[in-house]
């Protein structure tokens, strides 16, 4: 598999310039994120752990 410098070239650009428009967040951005991020796990392993219960717990107690 043969690289061509324009391609590469091209590609470094284009990963410079996302570079360049990235900042950091302010600490309330931060904070909002953390705690949206944080609630979507605890939902999902509810969930799992729901499933979980549901499949493997419950018909060996019946």
């Amino acid at each position: 598999m043969e690289i061509k410098i324009e391609e590469l070239s091209k590609r470094i650009n284009e990963y410079l310039r996302i570079l360049k428009l990235a900042r950091r967040p302010k600490r309330d951005e931060f904070f909002k994120v953390s705690k949206i991020a944080g609630a979507a796990i605890l939902l999902i392993g509810t969930i799992g752990f729901s499933i979980y219960i549901l499949m493997v717990i419950i018909p060996k107690g019946l």
